[in-house]
């Protein structure tokens, strides 16, 4: 049917086949976003699993650098008295990385398949350009 002649064919059939070719090519654009947005998802797990493994090895040699600090302080001062120091600031230190973190989760854009948006711009751009001939 694809090769047939159009000018043979009636207003009503080719209704129904730009019908059916709209519904294939909307249904293509639903497929292409969702396999964008898998790959997108897959890509932001393993970069989140390298992150918290990252993070939990940093965390232990922090926790050895405190201890450190605590008993370089200590030889100066009480040892209470050094690991308060320690504690208040690095509570300091968390309390502003967690403002700047917030700001900065604040600006992110939600996540969209950029690539099926586009290609359904172009269709859309297209069927107008052939609907005006």
């Amino acid at each position: 049917m694809d090769g047939d002649d159009l000018s043979e064919r009636s207003v009503g059939e080719l209704l129904q086949r730009a019908s059916r070719q709209t519904a294939e090519l909307v249904r293509q654009e639903i497929r292409l976003a969702q396999v964008e947005l898998q790959e997108k998802g897959q890509r932001v797990v393993i970069g989140a699993g390298l992150l918290g493994g990252a993070a939990l090895v940093a965390l232990y040699g922090f926790g050895a650098l405190v201890a450190a600090v605590i008993m370089l302080i200590g030889t100066e001062l009480e040892p209470w008295l050094a690991a308060l120091i320690v504690a208040l600031v690095l509570l300091a230190t968390a309390a502003v990385l967690a403002l700047v973190g917030k700001k900065q989760a604040q600006r992110t854009v939600p996540p969209i398949p950029e690539q099926a948006v586009e290609s359904v711009q172009e269709d859309v751009q297209h069927i107008k350009e052939r609907m005006g001939r």
